[in-house]
C-alpha cells in the first residue's frame, strides 16, 4: 500500500499503480498471473470513468475480468471480497482487490460528507458529523460517557499512529488538545473526527496451493461478509449499530470464531463515538458497556483486544475507497509479525470492519467485515 497523504502529489491512478506494484512485489508473483481484478473508489469522486482499467493499463494487467465497485467507504473492502469470492468459488487461482482515493483533488475536498441528497436526512441538511454527534449525545445521556471519555479514543489512536510510518498524522495529542480543538458538531471536536486523505492499497488473494508454491507467508481469509442497511421510518436506537451487529454475527459464524478469539480490530472509527458503539456491536462488551471498556484500556495494547493499531481513520486519515483495503493490509502485517513497533503480540486472528454511506433511519448503507487468521 501507499502512505496515506493529507494531499498526495500524484494523481489517483498513480496511487493505484503504486499500491498494485507494492502488492505484487510482496507476493512474489508476476502481474500476468492475476486472473481477475476489482477496484473500489467512492462515488466516482476522481471524475474518472473505468478507473481500474486506467490504473492497470500500463502494468500489463489487461485482458482479464476487471470491474469497478462502489459502496462509499466500503468500496475497497468489497473489491477484496469480490477477489476472495472468485478464488473461493474456484473461478480463479489468483485475484486482486484494489482500493484507492484522491480526496484532496476531488470535488469533496474540504467538505463534510452528507447522506445522499434524496434521503430525508440529506434533504434536511444532515451531515455525517451531525449524525454521529447525535449518536454521541444520546450515548452520553444514556450511559454516562463524558467528552473526556470520547477524547480518550482520539489520543489512543494518535499514539498508535505515531508508530505507523503510513499514517497521515504522527504528532502526539492529549485529552486537553482534543477538547480544545475546534467544535465541529457538539459534542464532537475537530480531533474527534477523521480527516480526509489520499492513498491506495491492494490485496492479492490466492488459493492455498498457489500461495504455498510462491513461498509466501500464509494469511487465511476466514470470513468475508458484506451486508446492507435496512430502511425504516420507525424508531431506531442511535446507540446501537445494527448493521455492524448483523455483519459481525455472520462473520463470526463463517469463521467459526467468536469475539473472544480476536486479537486486533481495524474498525470504521470515522468519529470517536464509533469505537464505543463498535466494541459493543462486535461483542467485546455489552450494550452501554463500551465507555467502561475504553476507560479501562481494554481496547488498547495490554487490554482485551487492540482496536486500530495503525491509528484508525482518526489518525491515519480516511481515503474513503481505500480504507477497507488498507485495513486488510494492516491486519496481514500483524498476522505475519511484520508490523514493527506497533505489532500486536502473538496476533492469531484479526477483524477488519468498514461501513459505507447511510440510508433513511440512521443506519449505514453498507458494511463489510473480514476475519483473517494465520
Amino acid at each position: 500500500m501507499t502512505k496515506l497523504h493529507k494531499k498526495a502529489a500524484v494523481p489517483v491512478d498513480e496511487l493505484g499503480r503504486q499500491a498494485v506494484m507494492a502488492a505484487v512485489k510482496d507476493s512474489g508473483i508476476s502481474p500476468k498471473e492475476i486472473q481477475s481484478i476489482y477496484i473500489g473508489e467512492m462515488g466516482g469522486l476522481s471524475g474518472s470513468i473505468c478507473l481500474g482499467q486506467r490504473i492497470c493499463a500500463t502494468l500489463g494487467l489487461g485482458g482479464v475480468p476487471m470491474a469497478n465497485v462502489e459502496s462509499a467507504c466500503s468500496s475497497g473492502a468489497i473489491a477484496v471480497h469480490q477477489a476472495w469470492k472468485d478464488v473461493a468459488t474456484g473461478r480463479t487461482d489468483i485475484s486482486m482487490g484494489i482500493g484507492v482515493q484522491h480526496l484532496s483533488g476531488s470535488r469533496a475536498s474540504g467538505t463534510a460528507f452528507a447522506p445522499d441528497a434524496n434521503d430525508p436526512e440529506g434533504i434536511q441538511g444532515v451531515t455525517m458529523p451531525g449524525i454521529y454527534a447525535m449518536r454521541a449525545m444520546r450515548y452520553m445521556h444514556e450511559f454516562g460517557a463524558t467528552p473526556e471519555d470520547l477524547a480518550l479514543v482520539a489520543v489512543k489512536n494518535r499514539r498508535h499512529a505515531m508508530m505507523n510510518p503510513y499514517s497521515s498524522f504522527q504528532n502526539p495529542i492529549t485529552v486537553e488538545d482534543v477538547l480544545n480543538s475546534k467544535m465541529i458538531s457538539d459534542p464532537l471536536n475537530l480531533l474527534m473526527c477523521c480527516p480526509n486523505a489520499d492513498g491506495g492499497a491492494a490485496v492479492i488473494v490466492a488459493t492455498k496451493e498457489k500461495a504455498r508454491q510462491l513461498g509466501a507467508k500464509l494469511v487465511r481469509i476466514a470470513a468475508s461478509e458484506i451486508t446492507s442497511g435496512i430502511f425504516t421510518n420507525g424508531f431506531r436506537d442511535m446507540t446501537t449499530m445494527e448493521i455492524t451487529y448483523r455483519g459481525s454475527k455472520e462473520a463470526y459464524h463463517m469463521a467459526g470464531l467468536g469475539a473472544e478469539d480476536i486479537n486486533m480490530v481495524e474498525c470504521h472509527d470515522a468519529f470517536v463515538i464509533s469505537e464505543f458503539l463498535y466494541t459493543e456491536a462486535m461483542g467485546f462488551c455489552g450494550h452501554g458497556e463500551g465507555v467502561e471498556f475504553i476507560r479501562k484500556g481494554m481496547a488498547d495494547y495490554g487490554g482485551k483486544v487492540v482496536f486500530s493499531p495503525r491509528g484508525g481513520l482518526l489518525s491515519c486519515g480516511h481515503p474513503t475507497g481505500c480504507t477497507g483495503t488498507a485495513q486488510i493490509v494492516e491486519a496481514t502485517w500483524h498476522l505475519r509479525g511484520e508490523a514493527g513497533d506497533r505489532q500486536v503480540p502473538d496476533c492469531k486472528a484479526a477483524l477488519t470492519h468498514v461501513t459505507g454511506g447511510g440510508v433513511y433511519g440512521l443506519d449505514n448503507a453498507a458494511c463489510t467485515i473480514h476475519i483473517l487468521t494465520r
